[in-house]
């Protein structure tokens, strides 16, 4: 599975990213995509990455980043509900953790960030 990092400045850091700045990176998060992408599955995957490049956009609130950067947070944490290897099951808490970050932050989540989501899931899921 190849995936690039994308080479784009963190548009948050430090103080704006609050008490998730200790749980999410760019490294942490491309890692954990790259390790359990197909564990994890197109539809978990489609919901990350579209709220990864939300967050990455500079018209994107920052009230809206710290809500996406959470739960990319929790996404790509060790510690969770459900341990991402448990067979089946793994990925439900992510994949709703996922899903209520993007219903919160939709209006936010231009069709240029689908479009890139979808062009970074097509190298993964041919």
């Amino acid at each position: 599975m190849n995936h690039e990092m994308p080479s784009q400045e963190v548009i948050l850091a430090g103080e704006e990213l609050g008490e998730h700045r200790d749980h999410y990176s760019d490294e942490r998060f491309w890692t954990k995509i790259g390790r359990y992408a197909r564990v994890a599955g197109e539809a978990t995957l489609s919901r990350a990455l579209m709220l990864y490049y939300a967050a990455r956009d500079k018209d994107t609130p920052v009230w809206a980043k710290t809500t996406i950067y959470g739960a990319l947070g929790y996404f790509i944490s060790p510690l969770d509900a459900l341990p991402d290897l448990t067979p089946l099951i793994g990925y439900t808490d992510d994949m709703g953790m996922l899903a209520v970050a993007l219903m919160t932050v939709a209006s936010y989540v231009k069709d240029e960030h689908k479009q890139k989501a979808s062009i970074t899931l097509k190298r993964w899921f041919p």
